[in-house]
């Protein structure tokens, strides 16, 4: 069994206390970002030194993104979220009041400095012949990703494979019954898509893990002896991964400057060569040329085209007894 190596991340107590003049910032991010921030967080550390003078100290707090924006809700005094999620960001002001309604016009983008699609990681050789989504469906075929309850990664993986889904077969029932085969097909629902990768990889369990793309390159570099395989799905959802400063927490922390300043930063050439090296996809038009070949052409579609509004999604869906929980009991009758 192969230990799944993990770069250290710093979790803070939900009580931590930052006071004002210090110069340190809490970055609350999903659970597979761990070795990226790592990797950015000295050179914004190096940036803004020789910017300012000023030494500053990022720490970092990682997990599934809903249960990230709950412990801020919770009172987590994180000063920047970078999510995989929108509305894990909208219920920061739904809840709490943290941030303004708007939050996402203050950036770039939809303030989504880079973005993803989702992949499938096979086995050497790619076993089962695992080419599009139909085929995940296929007899013998077992699939690994997070729990939509709890992780952002894993709600893309279900709208990527409901709204594929929808495109391909002939009406919605349709392509509700496949979804009810596709869920069928999970050996293990993890918290989120760190644990999915263990389950994969340390556990060996099952055909497929279903991850954001950059996830399943970075396995296959850390992995090299597995001979793993990526597989990206000629029809596939656009997966923002949007960045926040908390208003409230940043005015308490006396840390807006910083703040923004380090997501600013994330837009950064240096930086989105960076995200682009985890195998992100980025908006920066040079990076974008020169790392072109890494990335597979598909066809990216919306939550928002195919499905309205992530609001309506999250009630619709992912609720308590909405249409996942629904295919989930159907496929155990």
């Amino acid at each position: 069994m192969r230990k799944l190596i993990l770069a250290t991340a710093l979790v803070v107590s939900t009580l931590a206390h930052v006071p004002a003049h210090a110069k340190e910032i809490l970055n609350s991010s999903y659970d597979i970002s761990r070795e990226l921030f790592a990797e950015i967080n000295p050179l914004f550390v190096a940036h803004w030194q020789a910017k300012t003078g000023e030494t500053l100290t990022i720490n970092q707090s990682h997990g599934g993104s809903s249960r990230q924006a709950q412990a801020i809700i919770q009172g987590l005094r994180a000063d920047v979220v970078t999510f995989n999620q929108s509305t894990d960001i909208d219920i920061l002001h739904q809840r709490g009041k943290l941030l303004p309604e708007n939050w996402r016009e203050r950036l770039a983008n939809n303030s989504s400095p880079y973005y993803s699609t989702m992949a499938f990681l096979v086995r050497k050789g790619n076993p089962k012949n695992i080419q599009d989504w139909a085929d995940l469906t296929n007899e013998g075929v077992t699939l690994v990703f997070p729990n939509p309850k709890t992780s952002g990664n894993a709600r893309y993986t279900y709208l990527g494979a409901y709204g594929a889904a929808k495109q391909r077969l002939a009406d919605d029932a349709a392509a509700r019954s496949w979804m009810v085969e596709f869920l069928k097909r999970v050996v293990v629902f993890d918290t989120g898509g760190r644990g999915a990768t263990t389950s994969f990889i340390d556990r060996e369990l099952g055909d497929v893990l279903i991850t954001f793309e950059s996830e399943v390159n970075n396995i296959i570099k850390q992995y090299p002896d597995l001979a793993l395989e990526r597989v990206v799905p000629k029809t596939n959802i656009l997966a923002e991964f949007p960045v926040a400063w908390v208003d409230r927490n940043v005015a308490r922390n006396g840390t807006e400057t910083q703040a923004k300043a380090y997501l600013e930063f994330l837009y950064s050439e240096q930086a989105q060569r960076v995200l682009a090296s985890y195998f992100y996809r980025v908006y920066d038009k040079t990076v974008v040329n020169d790392t072109a070949a890494q990335f597979p052409e598909t066809q990216l579609f919306t939550v928002e085209d195919q499905f309205g509004s992530w609001d309506a999604v999250n009630t619709t869906h992912f609720g308590n007894n909405a249409e996942l929980d629904k295919l989930l009991a159907e496929g155990r009758r």
